[in-house]
C-alpha cells in the first residue's frame, strides 16, 4: 500500500486512518511486512530505436515486522517529524503542534529485520545515445 512515511529512532513510522481498510487488516491478521521506497531519477536512450529506453533509480526495500503504536507520547513524535518532513514551513500562519485528530488515525512502526537496495545509474552523456549505441536488438532494421 502507498503510503508516507518518516524513519525515527532506526524504524519506520507510517499511518492510516482509524477504519478497518485494507491495510489495518492485513496488520492485524499477520505482523510481516516488506516496504519499499523509490526514487526515480532521469529516464535516458541507450540505443538507436525507441524500446532503448531505460531510466535511472534508487530504491531501497526493507522486510521487518509491523505493529500498531499504542502510546500516545511515540504517536505524537511520528506526527512531529511527519509534519517536519512533508510541510516544513511555517510560513502558512497555522497552529504549530496541534494534533486534535490524533485520536482518528493508528499509527505503525516497522522495525526492519532486513534492508536491502538497488540502485540503476544515470550514464555520463558520452556513454549516452547518440555518442554509443548500447541496443539491445543490433540486428534490427526498420521497414521504413
Amino acid at each position: 500500500m502507498p503510503n508516507l512515511f518518516t524513519w525515527q529512532e532506526g524504524q519506520i513510522y507510517l499511518h492510516t486512518a482509524r477504519y478497518a481498510g485494507h491495510f489495518l487488516t492485513n496488520v492485524r491478521f499477520h505482523p510481516q511486512v516488506s516496504f519499499e521506497v523509490d526514487e526515480p531519477g532521469e529516464v535516458f536512450p541507450y540505443g538507436h530505436i525507441e524500446c532503448d529506453t531505460s531510466v535511472s533509480y534508487r530504491l531501497v526495500i526493507v522486510f521487518g515486522r509491523i505493529r500498531i503504536v499504542e502510546d500516545l507520547e511515540e504517536k505524537t513524535r511520528f506526527y512531529q517529524a511527519f509534519m517536519a518532513k512533508y510541510a516544513p514551513t511555517d510560513s502558512w500562519g497555522r497552529e504549530k503542534d496541534s494534533l486534535p485528530r490524533i485520536d482518528g488515525t493508528v499509527v505503525y512502526a516497522i522495525a526492519p529485520e532486513l534492508i536491502t537496495g538497488k540502485e540503476g545509474r544515470l550514464p555520463p552523456l558520452h556513454e549516452r545515445w547518440p555518442a554509443q549505441n548500447h541496443t539491445a536488438s543490433p540486428g534490427w532494421r526498420s521497414n521504413k
